[in-house]
């Protein structure tokens, strides 16, 4: 049996350790083998441009039309994206978009479908 603790994001039992650092397989998080796991970061709450709740799994809709760089498409207004993984970063949204491929969005671009 595993001695390491288990994901305080979402508690998978599945953690292994990689130098100093621990990490979860099934969600990526990654944290410090040295922090007391009572010291677990508070949960990040992402909202959409109309101020509702997202969470990993949700159906949004676009709400302006987007560039894509390094390309001359734009993905419409109106783009409903369905079951979308919410990460860490300048970007909020990891997504895969029909006829565009993988893209990640944030989230002031979105409401909740």
């Amino acid at each position: 049996m595993s001695t390491l603790p288990s994901c305080p994001q979402c508690q998978s039992e599945y953690t292994y350790q990689d130098g100093d650092m621990l990490i979860c397989p099934e969600c990526a998080h990654e944290w410090s083998a040295s922090a007391p796991a009572e010291a677990v970061a508070e949960a990040r709450v992402w909202k959409d441009a109309h101020g509702n709740v997202l969470q990993d799994g949700d159906s949004v809709t676009l709400i302006k039309d987007l560039k894509i760089k390094g390309s001359s498409s734009v993905v419409k207004v109106g783009t409903k994206v369905k079951n979308i993984r919410l990460i860490d970063g300048d970007h909020d949204i990891d997504c895969k978009i029909d006829g565009f491929g993988p893209m990640q969005l944030k989230t002031e671009f979105v409401k909740k479908a």
